[in-house]
């Protein structure tokens, strides 16, 4: 029953997203105090959200963040319909660049402060310029490979800013990798750092959170290199308790994956932000 509840769900949105009119994509230089830059970000923008609102038609906020090597414009690239799914939905999308960071305040490179950014100045700044619901129950946050690590990263460290977090292909256990995506630039060497990387991985995080903190959905294809982390992340919650959606299914680390993922992500998120109402 749950299945054809989604499929349905599913199906009503995409039809929507089709014959609607898109948001429009406003293209930010958002300046960072901490890294003494500015950061290019996406905001996809419902027309709504355009005109004065009242209190009770604030707009919630999606974060998605991309992967290694990616850019702002980098899920706009693997979904172009997204400005017209987040018009149907009343949802302001936004979409940070974040260079290769993994969305982190690096302990080793002081020049590299992402969860500053992200959790902080990005999210100042877009709740003043946007009509926003400024808190928890109106900001949900998302990401694919490196995006799925920053996204529970930075939900589980700052649960007091978000409700819902999401991570599809994510890599939220990266010590299996100790030589890949310039992780020892930010970590430093897995032998002479141990420390770094056991305490910024997400899988050693869930102690910071109990059950009901978040609204969690995780989902990986089974011929994704980071499928048996995930997999470790969802038997690590189910442990303690603590619930999340767990999607499984054909597909690598690629975009038809992520692609299709969203979609899926898209339906669970916005049940989040209408029930949190």
């Amino acid at each position: 029953m749950m299945i054809r509840k989604l499929v349905f769900a599913l199906a009503l949105y995409c039809l929507g997203a089709g014959t609607m009119q898109a948001a429009s994509v406003d293209t930010l230089k958002v300046n960072s105090p901490s890294m003494h830059k500015k950061i290019q970000v996406l905001a996809i923008v419902p027309d709504g959200a355009r005109k004065p609102v009242a209190k009770d038609t604030l707009f919630p906020v999606l974060y998605l963040l991309h992967g290694h090597s990616g850019d702002a414009g980098s899920w706009l690239s693997i979904q172009p319909n997204l400005p017209a799914m987040a018009e149907q939905a009343g949802v302001i999308v936004v979409c940070p660049d974040a260079q290769n960071s993994w969305y982190m305040d690096s302990p080793i490179d002081s020049t590299v402060r992402y969860e500053t950014f992200v959790s902080k100045e990005l999210m100042e700044y877009i709740d003043r310029h946007y009509p926003t619901r400024a808190d928890r129950s109106g900001r949900a946050i998302s990401g694919l490979s490196m995006g799925g690590h920053g996204a529970y990263w930075l939900a589980l460290r700052h649960k007091d800013r978000y409700g819902a977090a999401g991570t599809t292909s994510g890599g939220v256990d990266f010590t299996p990798f100790p030589n890949n995506w310039n992780l020892p630039d930010l970590l430093g060497d897995i032998n002479t750092y141990p420390d770094h990387w056991k305490n910024f991985t997400v899988i050693n995080q869930l102690d910071r959170i109990s059950n009901g903190d978040l609204a969690l959905i995780i989902d990986c294809g089974y011929d994704d290199f980071f499928f048996e982390v995930n997999r470790n992340l969802h038997d690590q919650l189910r442990a303690r308790g603590i619930d999340h959606d767990y999607i499984v299914r054909p597909g690598a680390h690629n975009v038809p994956y992520w692609n299709n993922a969203l979609d899926y992500q898209w339906v669970f998120f916005n049940r989040f932000f209408r029930r949190a109402q």
